[in-house]
């Protein structure tokens, strides 16, 4: 009977709107990411196909990752839960450390592999998620104790914010807090800690955010970025100006301006501007479109699922997505402070398009699986 149940978990079928969401945003990622970068890349490299040749390896790479993670049943990531957190938390330490660690942009975030570099703090994310679902479907009967359902799961976030705190990256570190919430609260931890702690924390993150004088003038900068125009708003001026000159058609693929040199990492945190300011409002209304479908197939996977292992997995996978989506659309539209995070399948960059094809694999298995031999 049990050999009966395991060979009929399984369904062979994928979720197709959510994987050619995907593989659509992919694409549009890649077509982007040579518009936005060619000029910087020839400046730079002298060879204006530099990021987009990389790009296309990651994506190469990205689509195998995601159909192999599609194969592998979820169910066996809750023996991995504690030792996926382990390897995050040591990759967050190699950061800082000379010979392996790679700074930029005065954080030291990466860690460098041959002629590419990797980013700790989006694997211990992923990480962290499965931990949490693991954690508190197992912990089910005794959740709404404190000691049990809330308070170690406080400290294994703290102890990864801490990490990556010190790169460091307070961006991630908001985000890690924000999922961590949420999956608590889904997972039935009391409202009553989840908010108690949360009054408590928050004067503490505002502290740590006004420790840092550049994080004071970003947020100078994103309440008044046409005053500082000339250094903390000149990201959010200048996205601003791309979105506003695009108008509802665009300029047109690859006939930006703003992107030559004026707005800073255009292939990168600032993708969508470029969009925006080439592609227009239908642009815009189509890319927001793509990620509602691929955040709508996400929870509906995540509702559909009776086992809460699985549905606190894919709730955890999409809101992840859903966060980094929404926090670098949001800088790119003046709406948050500036915050170093990509846009997911479409700024360039290896970890978060990897990492994320990981996470849409793991929901896609989830949804393709049906408990008690079901179809």
């Amino acid at each position: 009977m049990a050999q009966a149940r395991q060979t009929t978990d399984v369904i062979t079928g994928f979720d197709t709107p959510l994987l050619l969401s995907v593989l659509f945003l992919t694409g549009v990622g890649i077509v982007m990411i040579y518009s936005a970068s060619s000029a910087i890349a020839n400046n730079t490299y002298g060879n204006g196909y530099f990021f987009l040749r990389k790009q296309t390896i990651f994506s190469v790479i990205g689509g195998l990752v995601l159909f192999l993670s599609s194969m592998i049943p979820y169910r066996m990531y809750r023996a991995f839960a504690y030792i996926l957190l382990a390897v995050s938390a040591l990759l967050l330490v190699f950061t800082q450390i000379p010979g392996y660690g790679h700074a930029a942009g005065g954080a030291a975030r990466w860690i460098r592999i041959g002629g590419f570099t990797f980013q700790p703090s989006e694997f211990a994310r992923l990480s962290m998620i499965i931990y949490l679902a693991y954690s508190l479907s197992k912990k089910q009967e005794r959740i709404r104790e404190f000691s049990i359902g809330f308070l170690p799961h406080v400290i294994v976030m703290m102890l990864l914010a801490i990490l990556i705190m010190i790169q460091p990256d307070f961006g991630s570190v908001v985000i890690l807090g924000i999922l961590c919430w949420i999956m608590m609260f889904m997972g039935g931890v009391p409202i009553k800690y989840l908010g108690g702690a949360l009054l408590g924390l928050l004067p503490l993150a505002g502290l740590v955010m006004m420790s840092a004088s550049y994080r004071v003038e970003r947020l100078m900068s994103f309440l008044d970025p046409w005053k500082h125009q000339t250094d903390e708003g000149y990201q959010i001026v200048h996205s601003l100006m791309a979105f506003g000159s695009g108008g509802f058609w665009g300029k047109g693929l690859g006939n930006g301006h703003q992107k030559l040199f004026y707005l800073p990492e255009p292939h990168t945190d600032f993708i969508f501007s470029v969009i925006g300011e080439e592609l227009g409002l239908w642009g815009v209304l189509l890319i927001l479109t793509l990620f509602f479908v691929v955040i709508w197939r996400g929870i509906i996977i995540a509702m559909r699922t009776e086992d809460l292992f699985g549905s606190l997995l894919a709730a955890g996978l999409t809101i992840g997505i859903s966060l980094q989506t929404c926090v670098n659309m949001g800088v790119a539209m003046g709406l948050l402070p500036t915050k170093g995070l990509t846009l997911p399948f479409l700024s360039y960059g290896g970890s978060s398009l990897l990492i994320n094809m990981v996470a849409v694999g793991i929901i896609i298995n989830i949804g393709k699986t049906r408990p008690h031999g079901r179809t």
